[in-house]
């Protein structure tokens, strides 16, 4: 196989026009070959202006394509699962956004569909993993820098009341767990390598569009605790703090890191901080490489497909708990 990944991308959605797509093509291992929008017109013009080769008129005519490889789903949430099939069966591997699905049934689905074909790679876009950022709080707390992990504080918000936007579209998988809220639920369930045992949660509603605007939940690891707070119509901040018995680390901007600046973490132990600053890196460009990496070597995804199911069973598991009012097993 070439040492370059031929990309094909599913529509033109903001999220890939504006992040992942230039970060991709900077990639050492990721080639960007086509595009696809069910309006031609508007897949040439931004083709033309990302400087991408092809352009379709329909997703069919992508994953029709013999000369692409793999497949970017940026889609709306409601088409992640149904499309990303599509893409598998028609013989390519899949990066798809996150979450991954309306549920966790559905991402079930899709884990189903690619066990039944081992040859191809499918991995949920959960960019901020690969950052050099998380690697490095990963590091320190596995090598007992701050003591033993006892619990994580997290805050993800931003103002969005625009009923247009399909982030406010509750019918399609909007709202602030599916959209942000997933983040400090992966998070918590990578530092502590585990799935909480049980979940307790806050939800309140947005009376007109009825997605959720303000979600506050526990996550129970039995060893430790992880809480958050997330919001689509708060001042948009974001901060984590993963505390331990005898240090700290926490991160400036844990999710949408900087490619112009280097992101800070401060690690610390009893009463010294140390502050420490990244070399400036492109999270996208990382995951895109990271999963070509993988289908050019033939080897394990960094992320399971599995892993996105069990942060879909924790989503869940809130809502139940806001219903229900008592701690719900994932």
């Amino acid at each position: 196989m070439s040492n370059r990944i031929r990309w094909g991308i599913l529509s033109t959605a903001k999220i890939g026009t504006v992040q992942v797509i230039p970060a991709m093509q900077q990639g050492e291992f990721c080639e960007i070959s086509a595009l696809a929008s069910r309006n031609l017109a508007q897949a040439e013009q931004t083709a033309s202006e990302l400087g991408i080769p092809r352009a379709y008129g329909s997703y069919e005519e992508l994953l029709a394509d013999p000369e692409i490889d793999a497949i970017y789903n940026p889609l709306p949430n409601h088409l992640h699962v149904p499309w990303s099939i599509k893409a598998i069966e028609a013989g390519k591997h899949v990066l798809c956004e996150k979450p991954i699905g309306l549920s966790s049934r559905e991402g079930q689905e899709l884990l189903d569909c690619a066990q039944a074909h081992p040859e191809l790679k499918v991995m949920e876009a959960f960019m901020y993993r690969h950052h050099p950022q998380w690697q490095l709080a990963k590091k320190l707390i596995q090598d007992g820098t701050i003591g033993e992990l006892r619990t994580i504080q997290s805050f993800f918000s931003y103002f969005n009341a625009d009923p247009q936007n399909i982030r406010n579209q509750s019918e399609i998988g909007g709202g602030g767990l599916m959209d942000i809220g997933c983040y400090p639920i992966s998070l918590s369930r990578f530092i502590f390598d585990q799935q909480p045992q049980r979940v307790s949660g806050i939800v309140e509603y947005d009376s007109e569009l009825g997605t959720d605007r303000l979600a506050s939940a526990t996550l129970d690891f039995g060893n430790g605790t992880s809480t958050f707070t997330c919001s689509t119509q708060l001042n948009p901040y974001q901060r984590v703090n993963i505390h331990g018995t005898q240090g700290r680390v926490e991160i400036e901007i844990p999710f949408n890191a900087p490619i112009d600046r280097p992101c800070r973490v401060w690690h610390q132990t009893g009463a010294d901080i140390a502050e420490i600053k990244l070399d400036i890196c492109n999270q996208y460009t990382i995951q895109g490489d990271l999963l070509s990496l993988a289908i050019i070597n033939n080897t394990e995804v960094p992320t399971p497909l599995s892993d996105a199911v069990a942060n879909m069973k924790v989503i869940e598991a809130i809502i139940e708990s806001n219903r229900s009012g008592a701690w719900v097993q994932p």
